[in-house]
């Protein structure tokens, strides 16, 4: 273990941010502060509380105004509107889509859910999110851009889709990236599930993919229980991702007919209606999480060893999961963190098994990885929930 790290120190900053929690300390636990309780009332004392209703509508409406796209369709899971948002790019058996390695399986499940191969791409530093210097190095040397599309030279798969991931919320370098798509033929999907809030270039993220991937699991930024929500600026798109996500219903009074294969991917009116309380107050949740990585960044700026991440350089991230990066000479104190926060009462976190280790991806393309590796090693997700986090009127 590198003597230089101080995890009893680790601790202490640690205890020092949450100390006024009772209790365990969770990673991400929701707050419910609003109309939750009324909306969701309304849904029991109407009946309205299945694939449609008003709350429905209302909270594809606000996510729209919201992120400034022009459509956003509600669905029942994040992995759902991904797997949607790769079908509507014509994703389809015997194509590749680049992934990250470092991120959540459903990045690399819904590809392969499409029939699709996961193709690994390594991540940057600056932002824990996909490397285009690395990326376009790698396409440089394999792959075949032609009317069609782009090719692997190696495997002889068409290159159908790119799905960056903004990581724990940090926007990935939007510019770079839409730039190598176009350039490369390979059509943009983002995967924006940790992203609710978080501003590149005072965008919003979702903005830059043909179609985005958003989620409200219940440990999320905001939450609707179970959900997901599909984003878009084609109006066509988001009009057909209604229509798929319905089971590919075609509208009548008492009929029950669909014109193609569907999927029973809505999300149901009680959902909505805890996400409309819920987006009500992104702002104050944004805020105090803000707060909370504030907190963090000066708790932990004295000690040798370790590195709070910040958001990157031209964006706003909504620090969704609060990340410590140990230094390589220190990586191997990782687990022994891990088990002392953990044995104290406050939850944290390794990242997640990278995606070309997991046994049903091992034989998948790659790039180099070397820094997915890296980071994987020495990162540590500590509570990021936004009840830990003053609001501005409170605090």
């Amino acid at each position: 273990m590198n003597e230089r790290l101080d995890t009893g120190g680790i601790l202490a900053a640690l205890r020092s941010v949450v100390s006024g929690s009772k209790g365990a300390v969770a990673l991400h636990e929701p707050l419910f502060n609003g109309n939750e309780w009324s909306y969701v009332k309304e849904c029991l004392d109407t009946g309205w509380v299945s694939s449609v209703g008003k709350f429905v509508d209302r909270f594809e409406e606000q996510l729209a105004a919201y992120t400034g796209c022009r459509r956003a369709v509600a669905m029942v899971n994040g992995t759902a509107a991904l797997h949607m948002s790769l079908l509507l790019v014509g994703v389809k058996p015997g194509d590749e889509v680049l992934v990250p390695s470092l991120s959540f399986v459903a990045t690399a499940n819904t590809v392969a859910y499409c029939g699709a191969t996961p193709h690994f791409a390594d991540s940057d530093l600056k932002t824990l999110g996909m490397d285009p210097l690395k990326l376009d190095a790698h396409l440089h040397r394999f792959a075949d851009v032609r009317q069609d599309g782009c090719w692997n030279r190696e495997t002889g798969r068409p290159i159908r889709a790119m799905v960056p991931m903004h990581t724990f919320g940090h926007p990935v370098d939007l510019d770079a990236l839409t730039e190598i798509s176009e350039r490369y033929r390979i059509t943009m999907v983002e995967d924006a599930a940790e992203s609710l809030g978080s501003f590149y270039r005072k965008r919003h993220t979702g903005n830059w993919g043909r179609v985005s991937a958003l989620s409200f699991n219940g440990n999320k930024t905001i939450t609707t229980g179970g959900g997901g929500a599909i984003l878009t600026n084609d109006d066509e798109l988001g009009r057909k991702a209604k229509h798929l996500t319905t089971t590919a219903r075609v509208a009548h009074p008492w009929e029950l007919s669909h014109d193609q294969v569907g999927y029973n991917y809505r999300m149901p009116n009680i959902n909505a209606a805890l996400g409309c309380a819920q987006l009500e107050q992104l702002p104050a949740f944004l805020e105090r999480k803000r707060d909370l990585a504030e907190r963090y960044r000066k708790a932990f700026a004295g000690i040798r060893g370790i590195e709070f991440f910040t958001e990157p350089e031209h964006a706003r991230s909504n620090y969704w999961l609060n990340s410590l990066l140990l230094d390589e000479a220190g990586a191997d104190a990782r687990d022994a963190i891990l088990e002392l926060t953990n044995k104290s009462g406050i939850q944290t976190r390794p990242a997640w098994t990278l995606m070309h280790r997991l046994p049903m991806y091992r034989s998948c393309p790659r790039m180099d990885l070397c820094t997915a590796e890296g980071i994987a090693r020495r990162l540590i997700n500590i509570p990021s929930s936004a009840v830990l986090g003053a609001h501005r009127d409170q605090a």
